[in-house]
Order: structure tokens, then sequence, then C-alpha cells
């Protein structure tokens, strides 16, 4: 098993909206896909929040061909659409995990 984790750091000024839109539109659009099988969303606390919170979100894949078929096919439009709509509002960065 996969686990696909997207850590983000929100600005403050946009956090609302942004885990709004997270929680309506983007993370189905990336379930659409039918790569993944499950995820958690999760706000880290003990954290500096002053400039935003920060989130991460863990994707399932059964398997490490559904993670790379999603990052070559469907990743890239996501990731523009998310940078189109929120610009410099947020920062994030990614790991993939291998379930032993």
């Amino acid at each position: 098993m996969i686990i696909y984790n997207v850590t983000t750091k929100v600005h403050a000024a946009v956090d609302e909206a942004w885990l709004q839109w997270i929680k309506d539109e983007h993370i189905p659009a990336i379930m659409a896909s039918g790569f993944f099988t499950a995820y958690k969303l999760c706000r880290l606390l003990e954290q500096d929040d002053s400039e935003g919170s920060t989130y991460v979100i863990q994707f399932t894949a059964s398997d490490l061909s559904h993670y790379q078929h999603y990052l070559d096919v469907f990743a890239p439009a996501l990731s523009q659409k998310a940078f189109a709509k929120w610009g410099e509002g947020f920062i994030a960065f990614r790991t993939i995990m291998q379930v032993v």
C-alpha cells in the first residue's frame, strides 16, 4: 500500500476559503481519478499558526503504479488549477510512503 502525503501551509487570509475548496472540490477531483482508495485530511496541531494553518492530506493507493499513473495523467492539471485559484496563498510539499 502506498500513501501519497501532501502537506500544505495556507496563508491566514485564505485559510477558511481554501479549506472549504479543498473539501468540496480538490479532494473530490483527486478521488474521482480512481487511483486512490481513501484519504484523510488533518490539521497539524502545536504549530505556529500566526501566518496560517498547516494541513496534511494522505491519499491511499493500492500500489505504486496507481500513484504513478495519477501523477502522469491527473496531477499536472489539478496542480495548475490550485495555483490559478490560490496563487501564493499556500505552499505545499509532497512525499510518498510505503506501508510496511
